[in-house]
């Protein structure tokens, strides 16, 4: 009687001591979702050496994104290394030096992604070139590519196409002119002098 009595006690403790077991197994774990593919889009692709580049950047998780810049292409620079000959005959010897500007645009910078994960920024270029911009947090990773191309040529007049018409219009209205007065006063001469000599008028 005893010996039962020892087994049921047992055999209630044992399940008292797995229900908390049980209760955590059975509470819901947080879902585990895989991480978004991030994404990063320049506009426009193509733009003039003095022009701004946007980039915009989706998947991203909410924090610092790290922008690489990639230059290849001619930057703008002088002739290669050579020599010149003066009028005199004496020779000038000439290197090539880059085209510096006074703020060079950053090849590495840091934006931040907002709590859904997208970012917008600016960016001006300071070289002509091909530019592969590409983001970077983590695993996470994309790239874009930009072309800068040279600045427009600068146009006379301020941008207008210079008038191409007729030159010599204006000197041949004033010729004209002057001829038909020339011509009105030799009349008027003619008139006098004829009246002169017939008296007309006199007494």
């Amino acid at each position: 009687m005893r010996l039962s009595r020892i087994f049921m006690a047992l055999t209630v403790g044992l399940a008292v001591a797995a229900v908390p077991t049980a209760a955590g197994a059975a509470q819901p774990q947080p879902p585990v979702y895989p991480p978004g593919e991030a994404s990063l889009t320049v506009t426009p692709t193509t733009i003039r050496l003095g022009g701004t580049f946007t980039l915009e950047g989706r998947g991203f998780e909410p924090g610092t994104v790290t922008i690489n810049v990639s230059i290849s292409g001619n930057p703008n620079a002088a002739p290669a290394q050579g020599s010149v000959r003066r009028s005199d005959g004496s020779t000038v010897a000439m290197s090539a030096v880059a085209y510096q500007q006074p703020q060079p645009a950053p090849t590495t910078f840091t934006v931040t992604a907002a709590g859904d994960g997208s970012f917008t920024v600016t960016y001006k270029p300071s070289r002509t070139g091909r530019h592969v911009f590409t983001a970077i947090q983590g695993t996470r990773e994309d790239s874009a590519t930009g072309i800068v191309l040279p600045p427009r040529p600068d146009r006379p007049g301020g941008g207008h196409l210079p008038v191409t018409g007729d030159s010599i219009g204006t000197p041949l209205k004033l010729g004209g002119g002057l001829a038909g007065a020339g011509a009105v006063l030799v009349l008027l001469s003619l008139a006098w002098r004829r009246r002169g000599r017939f008296g007309i008028g006199s007494r």
